[in-house]
């Protein structure tokens, strides 16, 4: 039934036309209707059956087995109660000749009975009968757990229908009543009372295994320490609630808390302490949210929220007066509870599930780096970072870190991905964000942490020495930045590996400069003047070298000077098989590769520059 035909009192359509159900724990109705209108159209029908009419007492031979079968086969293949009841319901009017049947289950939590009754020729109408109405005939046969038969149906507060004699049968199994079942009563064929007995008690079977149904999985997906959903739970939900948001072009926001110094609260003062504070802010968020917002614990000391339908600024609205609520509870030992918060949002942040939960948890991890410095709680929204600055790449980095060890997601593919979808607005935000890559890909080995930031600066400075343009400096700087960027593609494994590469492993390291230009250059069009010097840095003047064995003045100047900026701070770093050479080993050997490895008159030029450029001998 649409909520809008509740709030207006309307009827529903036929009962075979209207399938859609409610939750499990309240399947009959929407929790806040209480009652529904009759329907006012003329028809016979209206002011109740009578035995003119010839509903009852129908004298049609049925054969009880024929219906059980029916009812079985039909009540397997229902996955809701709702359905069961309609497929009894038919059974009872078309084949039995009652008049009417309603289903009444307990909401156990609210203490009432919802009903739903349907008539029959299938309209539809709603009521609830609370337990405190302990005169209500409903609520006597709940209690007594006995049959209680009516001269009309008033104690359902409905006017349709009134005059209708009735049955009410509770469902009652194991000593334990879930509910109760109406019926029209059909005085003159008692068979078919018999018959319908019985079908009611493999409908209470039904509603007992729907509802134990539903605390498995409800225990499944639920946190035993918050009573909030765990974390498959609400990666399920989330799930879900995005394919509304997408359906209905509506706004989503996630919220994560992650609560400060719990490490240090579990080791000073024990676990047991740790879990009252994480508890305490699990229940200050339940208070504080909607009935459509869904709360989940999303890890150790992190507790999650989805809220449908808010924006950006709702939501900010919303982490900052939790932010409050939270900040004003004092523990015991510990004093007030202090959380780092951060907010994404579909579709402005993000459309994929995966990169809005990453740009949430990476405002978060923002958020602590910023407030332990004041110790303060505060908020970070992921529209407001700027990915590339070095603290938010720190925190990029430890989500995506933990997600490679969950669900084997790459951080430097993660990057790339980034990098592509950016819009570079200026020649100094494109050498920003190409430093930040860099760096964070430097930064997965920590030998060559900083490699590619030294290799642009020596490679700027020959350029400048040779009194190039200035364009032509800056494409090659450029160019120096990016010059190992195709090392997101080399296995780990072999970039670092303590001894001498194998063949093999030769030949995948090889692969780096066309790894480069594939996945990284040629997706972005304005790079594309840089893909000769990531391409050919590692070509020799004697031809020896790769991906494409160029020789001599074949080579691009950048790439030449590239790959002796690239060669001199190799040597003078260390690696994983040996310590970093002194300067004068170094330019030893850059001397003696002279003419052979690299263009002679480059390396003379360079290394009048050396020793001003080195920082480590």
């Amino acid at each position: 039934m649409k909520e809008s035909d509740l709030k207006s009192g309307g009827k529903l359509k036929g009962a075979n036309a209207d399938n859609r159900t409610q939750p499990l724990s309240n399947p009959i109705a929407n929790k806040n209707q209480v009652h529904i209108a009759p329907r006012k159209t003329a028809n016979r029908l209206y002011g109740g059956y009578n035995h003119s009419h010839g509903f009852y007492g129908s004298q049609n031979t049925v054969d009880p087995l024929e219906l059980f079968v029916d009812f079985c086969s039909s009540a397997k293949s229902k996955e809701t109660i709702n359905d069961v009841f309609l497929s009894l319901h038919n059974i009872a009017v078309n084949r039995l000749g009652f008049s009417f049947t309603a289903l009444g289950l307990v909401n156990n939590q609210s203490k009432y009975i919802n009903i739903r009754l349907i008539d029959r020729i299938g309209n539809v109408f709603s009521s609830r009968i609370l337990f405190s109405d302990n005169q209500n005939p409903l609520i006597k046969a709940f209690e007594e757990q006995s049959v209680k038969k009516m001269e009309n149906i008033n104690f359902l507060n409905m006017s349709y229908l009134n005059n209708s004699p009735c049955v009410i049968t509770p469902l009652v199994t194991q000593g334990e009543c879930v509910g109760v079942f109406i019926t029209g009563y059909n005085s003159m064929n008692n068979q078919n009372n018999d018959i319908l007995s019985v079908l009611t008690d493999y409908l209470t079977l039904f509603v007992i295994n729907k509802d134990l149904l539903e605390r498995v999985n409800k225990n499944l997906n639920m946190d035993s320490l918050t009573g909030l959903q765990n974390h498959r739970g609400f990666q399920e939900t989330l799930s879900n609630k995005l394919i509304e948001a997408e359906r209905e072009n509506h706004p989503l926001s996630v919220i994560i808390f992650d609560i400060n110094n719990i490490a240090q609260i579990n080791r000073e003062y024990g676990h047991a302490k740790g879990d009252e504070i994480i508890k305490l802010v699990a229940n200050k968020i339940k208070e504080n949210i909607r009935a459509v917002d869904i709360a989940g614990r999303y890890g150790g000391d992190e507790i999650a929220i989805i809220l449908p339908d808010f924006d950006n600024s709702e939501a900010s609205y919303i982490a900052e007066y939790m932010n409050y609520t939270i900040s004003c509870c004092l523990v015991d030992d510990v004093g007030p509870v202090k959380v780092s918060i951060g907010l994404a949002t579909y579709p402005t942040c993000t459309k994929e599930q995966e990169k809005l939960l990453i740009m949430a948890e990476q405002a978060m991890f923002l958020s602590k780096s910023k407030g332990y410095k004041n110790g303060m709680s505060m908020l970070v929204n992921a529209q407001n970072i700027d990915f590339w600055s070095t603290t938010s790449l720190d925190s990029f980095a430890a989500v995506v870190a933990k997600r490679h060890s969950q669900w084997g997601i790459n951080f430097e593919e993660e990057l790339v991905n980034r990098f592509h979808a950016d819009s570079i607005n200026s020649n100094s935000h494109m050498v920003e964000v190409v430093t930040s890559l860099a760096g964070a890909i430097d930064a997965k080995d920590t030998y060559t942490k900083g490699h590619s930031t030294s290799v642009s600066r020596y490679a700027e400075a020959l350029a400048r020495a040779l009194n190039l343009p200035e364009n032509e400096v800056e494409r090659i700087k450029l160019g120096a930045l990016l010059h190992d960027v195709g090392k997101i593609g080399i296995p780990e494994s072999v970039l670092g590996k303590q001894g001498k590469l194998t063949d093999e492993e030769w030949e995948i390291m090889k692969q780096h400069p066309s790894i480069g230009v594939t996945k990284v250059l040629k997706p972005i069009e304005s790079l594309a003047d840089l893909i000769p010097l990531v391409e050919h840095h590692h070509e020799h003047w004697d031809g020896s070298g790769y991906p494409h064995g160029l020789k001599g003045e074949q080579i691009p100047l950048g790439a030449r000077i590239i790959s002796i900026a690239d060669c001199f701070h190799a040597l003078i770093s260390d690696r994983p098989y040996r310590k970093g050479l002194g300067m004068d080993k170094a330019i030893e050997i850059m001397r003696v590769g002279a003419g052979i490895q690299w263009d002679k008159a480059l390396v003379r030029k360079f290394l009048i520059l050396a020793p001003s450029l080195c920082t480590k001998v």
